[in-house]
């Protein structure tokens, strides 16, 4: 209803005596047959909310989620924010440089930058579709001259001159396990990209290429935070211990699930 009048919530409850036209009725309606048949809301009211954000969202890609709000909130909480002061005159850090691969709609991209000034984002996703709605969501949130993105597999398409200066690699890669794609509720199954969901059998096939590519991307002292299967994290904490990170974090999602998986290139020395 809100979609189809064009009013918020409380624009609907304080305009509860004025009578829909024909073209709000025939919205309405047809929004509800596609809800009906379990089409998601995401797709037909075309965005949604993702942290303090708002993200077009289209059908072909992969609907936002709250538990990458968490993976968002990971990075952030990891990445330097302000400039310090020293004196009388603040001293210019350099910005923080953060790649985002698998980046889909760009949700996450976007939320780092948007919520970090100093965060330069990077963006990569294989899909076209992704790439050109990645680059609609940062231009509709101002963000364009801070968030770059790439059509590539991974990221194979970043300047080889940014490879181990990164603060962090982000990513949100396909991780459900291809079996237990077969007992996802058919609203996720029917409409959303297969693409963007099969992980391969054990969830982790293209964990298992990011890790390498991530631990030569980030400078040291950068980490990686992967939102994974809840039932892959302890295979996926090994992979990368193998892979040379030093220490490897699971944190648990809105639902006490393990889901993100954080490790560290290297640890700091003390001085």
């Amino acid at each position: 209803m809100s979609d189809a009048v064009g009013l918020t919530f409380m624009g609907l409850y304080t305009n509860l005596d004025r009578p829909l036209d024909s073209g709000e009725l025939d919205l309405l309606r047809t929004n509800v047959k596609r809800r009906g048949a379990g089409e998601p809301l995401q797709y037909i009211v075309g965005k949604t909310g993702f942290r303090h954000i708002d993200v077009i969202v289209r059908e072909g890609v992969l609907i936002p989620r709250p538990e990458t709000e968490v993976l968002v909130s990971e990075v952030l909480s990891r990445l330097p924010r302000d400039r310090h002061a020293s004196g009388d005159e603040a001293v210019a850090d350099p910005d923080v440089l953060v790649a985002d691969v698998c980046t889909g709609s760009g949700c996450v991209a976007c939320s780092l930058a948007y919520e970090n000034p100093r965060i330069n984002a990077v963006a990569t996703d294989v899909d076209m579709r992704c790439v050109q709605l990645a680059c609609d969501n940062a231009e509709a949130l101002g963000l364009s001259s801070r968030v770059q993105v790439v059509e590539c597999d991974l990221g194979e398409g970043i300047d080889p001159a940014l490879v181990g200066r990164f603060d962090a690699v982000a990513s949100n890669p396909p991780y459900v396990p291809t079996e237990v794609l077969r007992d996802l509720p058919a609203e996720v199954s029917n409409f959303e990209p297969e693409l963007a969901l099969d992980g391969g059998s054990d969830g982790l096939d293209v964990f298992r290429r990011l890790v390498p590519w991530a631990h030569a991307a980030l400078k040291d002292e950068g980490f990686m935070a992967v939102e994974l299967y809840e039932e892959s994290l302890d295979q996926a904490a090994d992979m990368a211990r193998q892979a040379g990170f030093v220490r490897v974090d699971v944190v648990s999602d809105l639902n006490g699930l393990p889901r993100v998986l954080v490790a560290l290139k290297t640890e700091k020395e003390l001085s």
